[in-house]
């Protein structure tokens, strides 16, 4: 029945945005497979259903940030200002020849799973030397920038690959976290927003299944909430290895979705 559904939907939101919020991971990711196997929501609108579900969740942690002060910092405006010029760039390099997402997701594992397991090992057994420095405001704009370019062309938000990279490279997970959320609701909306458009000319495969996708968004609304009400209750070592762990089942999630 729909509404069984919409409520299973609801549920493995609300879980999925309130373990990830908390390290600036907004969670679609972990949602797809959910989508494809358990819910039942065809391949090729799975994409625009898990934008869908960034945009109506992203506004839960992200107001939470905010009221704690935590979400209007240099950083934030940084992941902003490179992202969302990427994700136009993105955008229009999606018309022209890019690699497939067979070999997108293969780098990203390759990219995801060494990076998860090393902030997981360094955070357990940290090194003796000092800690590497943190990354100009140049690079990290340019980092962001290259996260949306990516998020245009492949459909993904981008806060699960800007959150280990920066964390990794010193910056504290609470500093990371809603920067990264919010770089990951704009990429998600300009996306979001694109696939809409689509549809409308008739191409009913980019339609997002609008009555899953709210509901899953509303649970990640309720779910990023609590969860960014809980992270300053949490120490910065088990910010560090949830990320870390993070990190390393999404490397394993697209490595195994690139080898089916």
């Amino acid at each position: 029945m729909e509404w069984s559904t919409g409520l299973s939907g609801l549920a493995v939101g609300l879980l999925i945005a309130a373990v990830t919020a908390p390290v600036g991971v907004s969670g679609a990711v972990f949602l797809l497979p959910v989508q494809l196997s358990v819910l039942g929501v065809p391949s090729p609108a799975v994409t625009p259903t898990n934008l869908l579900f960034n945009v109506v969740a992203g506004p839960g942690a992200l107001l939470r940030y905010r009221r704690t002060g935590l979400l209007y910092s240099p950083l934030t405006r940084r992941l902003v200002a490179g992202t969302l010029p990427g994700v136009a760039v993105g955008a229009v390099l999606r018309v022209f020849a890019v690699p497939g997402p067979a070999v997108f997701r293969l780098l990203v594992a390759g990219l995801l799973m060494p990076l998860g397991l090393w902030l997981v090992t360094r955070t357990l057994r940290p090194a003796r030397t000092d800690p590497p420095a943190e990354p100009s405001p140049r690079a990290v704009t340019g980092l962001a920038l290259a996260v949306g370019i990516v998020g245009g062309i492949y459909g993904i938000g981008g806060g699960s690959i800007l959150g280990p990279v920066l964390v990794g490279r010193g910056m504290p997970v609470a500093q990371v976290a809603p920067a990264a959320l919010a770089s990951t609701f704009v990429t998600s909306l300009a996306g979001a927003t694109a696939f809409t458009l689509l549809s409308l000319t008739g191409a009913d495969d980019v339609t997002p299944h609008w009555y899953l996708g709210l509901a899953c968004g509303l649970g990640g609304l309720i779910g990023g909430y609590l969860g960014a009400h809980l992270q300053p209750r949490l120490p910065e070592t088990a910010l560090r290895l949830l990320l870390g762990a993070l990190a390393a089942a999404l490397g394993v999630v697209y490595a195994v979705h690139s080898l089916l």
